[in-house]
């Protein structure tokens, strides 16, 4: 009954997680799977111990991988104890959660309690294929305009319900489903795909199965398609060679077969639906195809394409001016490795990425159309590696990926010579692959497995693909180990009650945590939603419900923020003494985060934050200062954030304003100006760092050069601009 119910949870753990998300949460997708996946470990290892314990026995397989996972989790171990910021590095950064030290522990029991117990690896495989059905279903209303979750989750059949400010959350143009983003979609179905190749291959003698699996693999390759997602797209055609081309020179049986259906499976939906590729769509239309081979016509054809591509609907209803986001990651990923030249061994800890990419943030990104942007991952799984865990945690992984590659290479190589040697007795090579038994379900895996190898050079892990990465490797191990142990069972005794008992207490925590992790974020959730409509006063009681369940240094630093303006709202009520105490709660509240995670960039811009609030209630220069202070210290770990000086730049304008002595003036009106030129050298061409600099000098007394800056603007920013006509026309 344990061998059976572990295994349900497999089949729970595989199907459930790529579904499950909810609106209730600060995040709908990726903090609901991390939080489903701890849970289904917590009972998987719980009645993976309570067989041995029953057993008296320690269960647990050897395997091919256990040198590497040691290697690999001792180099995470010690990046987080030397980690910039502990916390996050335990649990992940608040926002994405997959990746920080327990995330990882969960996967590595997920896998050594997979090998180790008796669990269905086919019937494991169809509860996969069958979870991306349901995940492929869900995302087609969606690309016609009727996203199901906006229906779910709002009520609206449509999808007015997503942010259009990011082509990220638009279904219409880029397919999401259950999984949170369209590269994370891709990346998922891509891995899946080859599960079905499996089962076309296995049951391509069986017509009704045959015609099923092909349908199967249209649809998800169809979805692939609808994510536009390039390195999904990639991923899959690079297993495809891998796949044929092993298929061709060693099993040979049913080649033309296997691969007319692979190549109508991936082309036909490539002809109806593009790639999301100008340069590639532009040949894909059958009557472009045709008129190509007319030379006289190619110019025209090449006009008519460029006008009416119906790949381009992307790019096209997108502004101009926004960065081609291969371009961007170039960028993020030279922060990484300037990161890693500076942190070589361990790196910054492990999931510090967010806030330690700020350390070396390339002035080129400033530039960009996500110059604002918090980037928590390097958009590259080994660049993220490098930066948060240094050359040995990249190595470490590194290994670990290598080993399991040589170990399915030295089983091809086996299978190989076992062919040649059965060949010389038999000329029937067709008969020879079925005799052979050829493990078509190995290599199946390894191209699954491929593709997140593919995907995570140009995105990052998440929930789904982390399973599957770590998971694969399982599935292919537990197959080749025939040796079975026998098990046991006979009367329990009090030393195995007692061990029982202690278990059973230990899953009750750890579940008990996870509910309480989800009602605090659920808290926090409406905290965040009142703040957005300026409802400071529910905010904080959210906010403060949260802390109460869960001292997240996230939820301290919201709370502080509310409770800041709510003070300065209380000032400016008369309630003086009220005013007062909230204050200094919320000064408490912030010290403690600064004091904590002294790195974190964004706790210091909250405390520069405060001490404005602050400053509404008591008229202080202290206050201004304190802020001052404050921005300084977020300059040091963010030189190149233009945001920063500009913020300077203010309070000491409004520090010139508050001095009498004039030599105190002359220097803050320095202070000012000097700031404000830092801002327009780190982003040219920032047009409130401009405004503001006119602004400037124009209260400095310098009317000529404050109206240069506004003609400026107007020539190279917008003619229109209504702030700098109005500056002009004062003059």
């Amino acid at each position: 009954m344990i061998e059976q119910i572990i295994q349900f949870f497999y089949y729970l753990l595989f199907f459930i997680t790529p579904l499950i998300m909810s609106k209730s949460t600060s995040e709908l997708f990726e903090f609901n799977k991390m939080l489903f996946i701890y849970s289904s470990t917590a009972v998987i290892t719980f009645l993976w111990l309570l067989k041995m314990i029953l057993n008296k026995k320690i269960i647990l397989k050897k395997t091919a991988l256990d040198i590497p996972i040691i290697i690999f989790l001792i180099s995470q171990l010690v990046s987080t104890i030397f980690s910039i910021d502990r916390h996050v590095s335990l649990f992940g950064y608040y926002g994405r959660f997959n990746g920080g030290l327990f995330s990882l522990v969960s996967y590595l029991l997920l896998y050594y309690a997979f090998v180790s117990n008796e669990i269905n690896i086919k019937k494991t495989l169809k509860v996969i294929l069958s979870s991306s059905i349901f995940v492929i279903l869900w995302a087609i209303p969606g690309h016609f305009g009727h996203d199901l979750t906006c229906w779910l989750f709002a009520g609206k059949f449509n999808n007015s319900c997503w942010d259009n400010a990011t082509l990220a959350f638009r279904p219409e143009l880029r397919a999401f489903s259950t999984l949170g983003q369209p590269n994370w979609l891709g990346a998922y179905l891509a891995a899946v795909f080859f599960i079905g190749v499996y089962f076309l291959i296995k049951n391509k003698a069986n017509t009704k199965y045959l015609i099923l699996n092909t349908l199967y693999l249209f649809l998800n390759f169809s979805m692939i398609l609808f994510t536009r997602s390039r390195s999904a797209i990639l991923s899959v055609v690079v297993g495809l060679i891998l796949f044929t081309g092993y298929y061709l020179f060693f099993i040979k049986s049913n080649f033309k077969r296997v691969l007319i259906i692979l190549l109508l499976i991936t082309i036909v939906p490539i002809l109806f639906f593009k790639t999301g590729e100008d340069k590639i769509d532009k040949y894909l239309s059958i009557s472009n195809i045709k008129n190509l081979f007319d030379h006289s016509q190619s110019k025209q054809i090449s006009l008519k394409i460029k006008n009416v591509s119906p790949s381009s609907s992307i790019n096209d209803q997108t502004s101009n001016n926004i960065t081609e986001s291969f371009d961007i990651r170039k960028i993020v990923w030279e922060g990484a490795w300037n990161l890693a030249k500076k942190y070589p061994l361990f790196g910054t800890g492990v999931e510090t990425f967010a806030y330690s990419y700020n350390f070396v943030r390339p002035l080129e990104h400033n530039l960009t159309s996500e110059w604002d942007y918090v980037y928590n991952k390097a958009h590259n799984e080994y660049f993220n590696f490098l930066a948060t865990t240094g050359f040995v945690g990249l190595s470490s992984y590194l290994i670990f990926i290598g080993v399991f590659t040589v170990y399915i290479i030295k089983k091809i190589r086996y299978q190989k010579s076992k062919i040649k040697t059965v060949d010389q007795k038999s000329k029937n090579l067709k008969s020879l692959s079925l005799d052979l038994n050829f493990d078509i379900l190995t290599l199946s895996l390894f191209c699954g497995w491929l593709t997140i190898l593919i995907t995570n050079f140009f995105g990052f892990s998440t929930t789904t693909t982390q399973l599957l990465f770590y998971l694969i490797p399982a599935f292919v191990i537990t197959r080749e180990s025939q040796d079975e142990d026998e098990i046991k069972y006979g009367k329990i005794n009090l030393y195995q009650w007692l061990a029982i008992l202690l278990i059973a207490i230990s899953t009750m925590y750890v579940t008990f945590s996870i509910i309480i992790y989800y009602q605090a974020d659920v808290n926090y959730s409406y905290g965040l939603k009142y703040s957005k409509v300026n409802d400071q006063q529910k905010a904080a009681s959210y906010f403060e419900k949260a802390l109460k369940m869960r001292q997240e240094p996230v939820y301290i630093d919201r709370f502080s923020s509310s409770l800041a303006y709510l003070s300065a709202v209380a000032s400016l009520q008369k309630q003086t003494e009220l005013s007062k105490q909230i204050a200094n709660l919320a000064d408490s509240y912030n010290r403690k985060t600064v004091l904590d995670y002294p790195k974190n960039v964004f706790f210091w811009k909250t405390r520069a934050k405060n001490m404005y609030y602050f400053f509404q209630i008591t008229d202080q220069e202290n206050e201004l200062l304190q802020g001052i202070q404050a921005l300084k210290v977020a300059q040091t770990l963010s030189p190149t954030d233009p945001k920063i000086p500009y913020t300077l730049s203010l309070y000491t304008s409004m520090l010139f304003d508050l001095s009498k002595d004039n030599n105190d003036k002359q220097k803050w009106e320095k202070s000012s100006l000097d700031y404000i030129d830092i801002v327009i050298k780190l982003k040219s061409n920032y047009r409130e760092g401009y405004l503001m600099k006119g602004q400037l000098l124009k209260k400095y007394g310098y009317t000529l050069e404050a109206k240069k800056i506004f003609e400026y603007m107007l020539k190279n920013f917008d003619a229109k601009d209504a702030e700098a006509l109005k500056e002009l026309q004062s003059f």
